[in-house]
């Protein structure tokens, strides 16, 4: 028998938390990650087959290790419910949008808020297909939202005040854009309030509502 990786699995993903926290995850490579462990490359790979194993197990460990909360008997309770979970799992660590987006990386422990989501979507009335529509809806706007607020934060800390945005909306003309102009001065503080819950509500009422009576789905 051959003698035993000396680094463990546990330091090995806490070097990667470490490095990508630090530097990004666009950056990591198994060569910088075996660095920051202080071991070789070669080590690593007793643990993850590559980059992309990594952060699948990344991803399964950070979302095995988040509450479940207990959901509502609800069914349209339960959607929303399970979206916010998504949404407040991600915005914890952000960097994770900008994986999942490639469509490719997903962690088995995350499995259980998709689950819940689709069921409650078929309990209100769905179809199957009509729920993973209702599903991929919310996650577009979970995952903008959690994106874009990331990058503001990420921006404000680098250079704190008001942004270009900003300083363009006050300096409109109000004779051509009038409703925008009566909001410059409060543009700033407006848009950055949290408004995901009321857009998440507003979104699954909306798709609620307009299900088709013949129960096929509607991509027109």
């Amino acid at each position: 028998m051959g003698r035993p990786p000396r680094t463990s699995r546990a330091e090995i993903m806490t070097a990667a938390r470490r490095l990508i926290d630090r530097d990004g995850w666009e950056k990591l490579t198994m060569r910088r990650l075996a660095a920051e462990a202080g071991t070789a490359p070669t080590t690593l790979y007793h643990h993850v087959r590559d980059k992309d194993d990594l952060l699948t197990q990344l991803l399964d460990d950070y979302a095995a290790g988040m509450p479940r909360p207990a959901m509502p008997a609800d069914p349209r309770e339960r959607v929303i419910t399970a979206a916010t979970v998504i949404r407040d799992t991600l915005a914890a660590w952000p960097w994770v949008v900008s994986v999942l987006v490639q469509d490719d990386q997903v962690g088995r422990a995350a499995l259980w808020m998709v689950e819940t989501l689709l069921a409650g979507a078929v309990e209100c009335g769905c179809t199957p297909e009509q729920a993973v529509d209702l599903y991929r809806t919310i996650w577009y706007y979970t995952a903008g939202e959690v994106l874009v607020r990331a990058n503001h934060d990420r921006q404000q800390a680098e250079k704190p005040g008001a942004t270009r945005r900003d300083a363009l909306i006050r300096a409109v003309d109000a004779t051509e854009l009038p409703h925008l102009a009566a909001l410059a001065e409060r543009w700033a503080t407006l848009a950055s309030r949290d408004t995901y819950a009321l857009g998440l509500r507003s979104l699954v009422d909306g798709f609620l509502r307009a299900l088709p009576a013949d129960g096929e789905p509607d991509h027109t």
